[in-house]
């Protein structure tokens, strides 16, 4: 059985807006933040981004499992890419050293390096990905499962592809509830993961018994799905119709417009070298 994300009716100004509208703002919005490298901007991106959450009125205990797994990724890859200065060359030419030291790791001798340009990319770096990510979560925890399926086919997908997008919506909270219930089944056989040793390899080995059951179970399950929609035919007829119907008011058109204006400003902006990536010069 398919589940949903940890959806809830609160009636806020977030969910009285259109689905479809709120999609098509939130991917401009997406490539509007993917074009710009200019730390200023990204700060009012981020603030505009988490106070759509609250806007929404999402609580601490409905995100924290994504957000302990975003920002833990998100700060490993923007030390990474500070500590190495790679991938900022699409951003900076110049580097002006602030800092440098030599370390000796498994016999090889490493020299990370910290610039100015570095740390501004990397915050600019961190800025932007938890932007998109806090945009990201309005999708799933702001429109009902009921119109995953519905919302997709108004953006002009195909009946199949909106459906099979209705299904990749569900698939990850369904993921989550099947390592839930295999990892409390072993645990009741004595499995105890936490406290098996060993290195890496060994650690990875002794996941066997909780991947392997979610990996053919998944399987089976999506087998199951795609029975079940064979017996009743779908795909069969050139038009699908809908149970639930959308329709645009006025405030969508808005949104609409607002997300669409923002994103044809931001490439206009970056065309004339506005929002290019920005140091303060006082710090140099």
């Amino acid at each position: 059985m398919l589940v949903n994300w940890n959806y809830k009716e609160r009636n806020t100004i977030v969910q009285r807006l259109d689905p479809r509208a709120r999609v098509i703002f939130i991917l401009c919005a997406i490539v509007a933040i993917i074009l710009v490298w200019d730390l200023r901007v990204l700060v009012l991106w981020l603030a505009f981004s988490l106070l759509t959450l609250r806007l929404a009125r999402l609580t601490w205990a409905e995100m924290r499992r994504f957000w302990l797994v975003v920002l833990p990724v998100v700060t490993f890859l923007v030390t990474l890419t500070a500590l190495t200065g790679r991938g900022g060359e699409e951003a900076y030419r110049e580097r002006h050293l602030n800092w440098q030291a030599t370390w000796t790791l498994f016999g090889r001798s490493l020299s990370p390096s910290l610039s100015i340009e570095q740390l501004f990319f990397a915050a600019s770096q961190f800025s932007r990905m938890l932007s998109m990510a806090a945009l990201s979560l309005l999708i799933p925890f702001t429109i009902h499962p009921a119109q995953y399926g519905v919302t997709f086919k108004g953006l002009g997908l195909s009946d199949k592809f909106a459906v099979a997008t209705d299904l990749a919506f569900r698939f990850v909270p369904t993921l989550g509830r099947d390592f839930a219930t295999v990892l409390d089944a072993q645990r009741a056989r004595g499995y105890e993961v936490e406290r098996l040793g060993g290195g890496l390899v060994q650690q990875v080995r002794n996941l066997a018994p909780l991947i392997i059951p979610i990996t053919i179970g998944a399987i089976l399950g999506a087998e199951d799905i795609i029975d079940a929609m064979d017996l009743r035919a779908f795909g069969t007829r050139p038009k699908r119709t809908w149970v639930t119907q959308l329709v645009y008011r006025r405030k969508d058109y808005v949104l609409i417009a607002v997300g669409v204006t923002i994103l044809v400003l931001t490439i206009i902006l970056r065309r004339l070298g506005i929002i290019a990536f920005w140091v303060p010069l006082g710090w140099l």
